[in-house]
C-alpha cells in the first residue's frame, strides 16, 4: 500500500485546526515541504511536546513525505526558544538533509502563509494555497499521525493543552470523543468563576458546554474568568456597529498592523469598520483582500487603541460576500511591506496587553486520560459529515472503522473498545 492510501485509511486530517484531509493535500508535487511546529497561539504547548518526544519519528516521516511529493527541500519550523525540541530535532536531522527553521516568538508566526513567506520570501495569493508557490505545509502533529498511519495505526487519540485559570496546567492525551470536562478534571478544575476557550486565546471559540467532544483538531482548552476582558472581545454585540460609528476614527492602525496586509494581500480592516459604521458595504472598496483575512485577531486584540473589533467586522464582511456569491480572485495585490519585520508583534508583549501573561506557564505532559464513554463527531474535517458504517448495539474495537466519507472528508475510527450506544447525524457514541 502506498503512503497516500495509508494516510487515507488512517483518517489523517490537518491536526493544527483546519482539518483538511491529508491524503488530498499530499497527493501532489511540490518543491518544498514545510512542517509547522511553530504553535501559532500562545499558551498552548502540544507542538513542542510532540517534537521533543518524537523527533526521530517526525524526521523519518518527513523524509517519506518529501519523497512522496518530489520535494527538493524539507524544513521543520519551530520557535527558537523551544530548547528541548530544538535539541532533539537537531540531533535527529543530522545526515538527512532535512532543515530546521528557527523562528523568533511573534504572533501569528504559525500562520501557514506567514511561514511560507518567512522561509521562501514568496506570498501565497489571495484565494490560493501554499502549493501555488510550490509549497506544502503540514502541522507537526499531523506528521506524527502520518508516522502512525505508516505502521497501520489510525487517528484515535489527541494531545491537548489544558491551561489558563486552572489548578494545574497540563498537556494530556485522550481518546477522540472524550468530553472536555474530563480534560478540566485532569488539570484540577477551574480556579474561580470561568468560561472556556476551545483552542488558543485569540482564535479559539468561547463555550460553557464542557460536554463537547475532543476532535481530531482540538489543540487546547483554556479556562478564563468570566470577567476577563478577552471574553468581551470575543462576544459579538449589537452595539458593535454603534461603537464603530462613535469611536472609530479611521486611524488605520488595524490595517497597518495586519500581517497579511504586510505581505501584500490588501487586507484592510479599517475599511470593514467604515462599512460597518455606515451600513454601506460599498465602502469596502476592493473586496478581494477581505478573503485573505485569516481571523488571527491581531487587529482586535492588539492594534485598535479604542478597544473595537475590526476582526469581527472583517468576518462579517467575508460572510456577506460569500453569501452574495462573490469569490476570491487569485492575486498578490502589492509587493510586501518593506517594514514587515518591525511590524511583527512579540508574543510576550501581546500576552501582557491581553492580561494573559500570568497564564503563560509550563503545561507538562500528564499522561493518558482513559474514557469509558465517547461521543465521536461525524464532522471533524473540511467537507460534509461522514456516513456511519456501524449500528446501535454493535461491538467495536479501538481502531475499527466506524464512519467513512461520501466525498470530501476522512475515515473515522473507534477510539475505545465498547458497544455503540447511539448513532445520529452528528456523532457516534461508544461505551465500554
Amino acid at each position: 500500500m502506498g503512503l497516500i492510501e495509508q494516510i487515507r485509511d488512517a483518517g489523517v486530517v490537518g491536526a493544527g485546526g483546519a482539518g483538511f484531509p491529508t491524503d488530498r493535500k499530499l497527493n501532489c508535487k511540490a518543491e518544498l515541504f514545510i512542517v509547522n511546529g511553530i504553535e501559532c497561539e500562545p499558551l498552548l504547548r502540544t507542538d513542542r511536546h510532540v517534537m521533543e518526544r518524537h523527533a526521530k519519528e517526525i524526521v523519518r516521516t518527513v523524509r517519506a513525505i518529501r519523497d512522496q511529493i518530489g520535494a527538493r527541500r524539507a524544513v521543520i519550523a519551530l520557535k527558537r526558544h523551544y530548547h528541548g525540541a530544538v535539541d532533539a530535532l537537531s540531533a535527529a536531522v543530522k545526515g538527512t538533509k532535512v532543515e530546521l527553521y528557527l523562528s523568533e516568538s511573534f504572533y501569528p508566526a504559525g500562520d501557514e502563509q506567514n511561514l511560507v513567506y518567512c522561509i521562501t520570501g514568496k506570498t501565497v495569493p489571495t484565494g490560493g494555497i501554499p502549493l501555488d508557490v510550490g509549497c506544502v505545509v503540514s502541522n507537526v502533529s499531523t506528521v506524527l499521525n502520518i508516522a502512525a498511519a505508516m505502521e497501520g495505526r489510525p487517528v484515535v487519540d489527541k494531545l491537548v493543552t489544558v491551561g489558563g485559570a486552572v489548578a494545574r496546567p497540563v498537556t494530556v492525551e485522550c481518546p477522540i470523543g472524550t468530553p472536555l470536562s474530563k480534560l478540566l478534571e485532569a488539570a484540577g478544575g477551574a480556579v474561580g468563576d470561568c468560561t472556556f476557550i476551545v483552542g488558543g486565546p485569540l482564535m479559539g471559540k468561547l463555550t460553557d458546554d464542557l460536554s463537547q467532544s475532543v476532535t481530531k483538531t482540538t489543540g487546547g482548552l483554556l479556562a478564563v474568568p468570566k470577567n476577563h476582558p478577552i471574553v468581551a472581545k470575543k462576544l459579538a454585540s449589537t452595539r458593535d456597529a454603534v461603537l464603530a460609528r462613535a469611536a472609530c476614527c479611521q486611524c488605520s492602525m488595524c490595517t497597518q498592523m495586519c500581517p497579511r496586509n504586510a505581505m501584500g494581500l490588501n487586507v484592510q480592516p479599517h475599511k470593514a469598520m467604515r462599512a460597518l459604521a455606515s451600513g454601506n458595504e460599498a465602502l469596502l472598496g476592493d473586496v478581494n483582500g477581505v478573503f485573505s483575512c485569516c481571523d488571527c485577531g491581531l487587529c482586535t486584540y492588539f492594534a485598535c487603541n479604542f478597544g473595537l473589533k475590526p476582526s469581527q467586522a472583517m468576518q462579517r464582511a467575508k460572510a456577506n460576500l460569500q453569501q452574495s456569491g462573490v469569490k476570491a480572485v487569485k492575486e498578490v495585490k502589492y509587493d510586501p511591506d518593506g517594514g514587515i519585520e518591525i511590524k511583527r508583534v512579540p508574543t510576550e508583549r501581546l500576552l501582557y496587553r491581553l492580561d494573559l501573561k500570568r497564564y503563560d506557564v509550563d503545561a507538562p505532559l500528564g499522561g493518558y486520560i482513559p474514557c469509558d464513554a465517547v461521543r465521536i463527531p461525524l464532522r471533524m474535517h473540511i467537507g460534509g459529515a461522514d456516513t456511519p458504517v456501524v449500528t446501535v448495539g454493535q461491538r467495536v474495537r479501538r481502531g475499527e472503522l466506524i464512519a467513512r466519507p461520501e466525498g470530501m472528508g476522512a475515515n473515522i475510527h473507534a477510539s475505545i473498545d465498547g458497544t455503540v450506544t447511539a448513532v445520529t447525524g452528528e456523532c457516534i457514541e461508544i461505551r465500554k
